[in-house]
């Protein structure tokens, strides 16, 4: 059987030895770090069972590495934050957002060991799957992210498409990091190119000398030359002129650039990323885009599905937006009430998750409430929200009554969707009319009354 593999953080020699020392005499295979941002790239590159760290080290605290890299998306292992200086309020904040265990110094060894043996015992359980899950839950989210260890880094080119607001820079960006993981120093350079100027654009691309013309008082590297032996990633790359995408293909293919004004090529090597949502193979039938551009930034095309068809993604990713939130306001998360959780799945998001992360963000800073409600993230739904809240019971209700109270909004929902229809809200509930009669008796829900509520589509 393989040993447990842990991280530890820890920038105090003496303290660090001796529990390298221990663990390694239990069994544990142990890399330690006197620095976070060193074992930020370890974490990264290896699949670590836990990871151990003091909360204050020298160049960053050990609590702010687990928020940025919860921030930046990444999938952790269980955490155990280890200090001197706790706090009630700043431990239960910690594990509020997701730390395993927040210990105090000095620690009962022994105890602490076997906290980490009963974590690494269930490593294979564990829903740690490196950062591949930030692109979501959903089916159609993990299809992409098992493709994206086999083409980082080998694909000559990759075509991303998908409506505006899925999440294309997020994969391009997973793609970039998992074509080497270890090396955080690999430049992305990312370019919007229906934000280029037109007159500007070949500035942009290439770069220029000093004095190549009026105005350019010093040298520029331009995008191609910025991105060598990183990613170019060209965001709405239909939106390119005719004229440049000829001169970007020859630099492409040829790996070679010239900057204006120079005398002599410069050779740069990148890997290509491009981005778009609109149809590629349409403009080049119109001849408003190369065939020979075309054929060569797509040697693999991904499709990122619209938030409308992974629902399962909705209330993951309205939970990390909130959590993102509550670090950045320093307050504690905010809850969605389950009759929230039915509106963030009922709405179509036509503006994607870009919408999601609007929505979410104007609710976290506007609601002086813990919890959600829907009229907090749709604003023409409060009608409907005060109708149906009414009643709810509070959060220290007993189970079952507040799962009597999440029966009653789901069949008030339907009722509603259906205007009141019992045959169709029975069939969509998947139940018998007799069945639901008998729970709207229950319930006390009249449906005439709810067909008089603002049913509204949401904004």
């Amino acid at each position: 059987m393989t040993e447990p593999h842990i991280c530890l953080i820890e920038d105090d020699p003496i303290m660090g030895e001796s529990l390298v020392e221990r663990f390694q005499l239990e069994g544990f295979k142990v890399d330690w770090y006197l620095r976070a941002q060193e074992a930020r790239s370890a974490i990264l590159a290896n699949d670590y069972a836990v990871i151990l760290s003091d909360v204050r080290l020298a160049d960053l605290d050990g609590d702010t590495l687990y928020l940025q890299m919860l921030q930046d998306g990444y999938s952790l292992p269980p955490f155990i934050l280890m200090t001197a200086y706790a706090t009630v309020e700043r431990a239960v904040s910690m594990l509020k957002q997701g730390v395993r265990d927040y210990v105090t110094k000095p620690f009962d060894l022994s105890r602490l060991v076997e906290s980490v043996r009963e974590l690494t015992a269930n490593h294979d359980a564990n829903t740690h799957v490196s950062d591949e899950n930030i692109l979501g839950v959903s089916t159609a989210a993990q299809k992409l992210a098992q493709l994206v260890p086999r083409i980082a880094g080998r694909a000559t080119s990759v075509l991303i498409t998908g409506e505006s607001g899925v999440g294309k820079e997020v994969l391009a960006r997973l793609i970039h990091h998992r074509a080497d993981p270890a090396n955080t120093e690999r430049p992305f350079v990312a370019v919007n190119c229906g934000a280029v100027t037109p007159t500007l654009a070949e500035a942009e691309f290439f770069g220029f000398e000093r004095g190549a013309f009026t105005g350019a008082d010093k040298q520029k590297r331009g995008y191609l030359e910025q991105a060598n032996k990183g990613t170019l990633f060209l965001d709405e790359v239909g939106e390119l002129s005719l004229p440049l995408q000829a001169t970007l293909l020859r630099s492409i293919q040829e790996k070679h650039i010239r900057r204006i004004g120079a005398e002599r090529d410069i050779a740069t090597q990148f890997d290509l990323v491009c981005a778009t949502n609109r149809d590629l193979g349409s403009m080049v039938k119109e001849r408003l885009f190369r065939e020979d551009l075309y054929y060569r930034i797509n040697a693999v095309t991904l499709h990122v599905k619209p938030l409308r068809d992974r629902p399962e993604d909705v209330y993951w990713l309205a939970q990390r937006f909130i959590s993102a939130m509550a670090q950045r306001l320093n307050e504690p998360p905010k809850s969605l009430h389950p009759l929230t959780q039915l509106r963030l799945q009922e709405y179509s998001w036509p503006g994607n998750i870009r919408e999601l992360h609007n929505r979410i963000e104007h609710a976290c800073l506007i609601s002086p409430n813990p919890i959600l409600v829907p009229s907090d993230i749709f604003s023409s739904d409060w009608q409907r929200t005060a109708s149906q809240l009414a009643s709810f019971p509070g959060e220290d209700a007993a189970l079952n009554t507040y799962q009597d109270a999440c029966e009653r909004l789901y069949i008030e929902e339907m009722l509603i969707r259906n205007e009141g229809r019992i045959t169709e809200t029975a069939k969509a509930l998947k139940i018998s009319r007799k069945n639901l009669w008998e729970k709207m008796k229950r319930h006390n829900i009249e449906a005439g009354r709810l067909t008089t509520v603002t049913s509204t589509p949401l904004p």
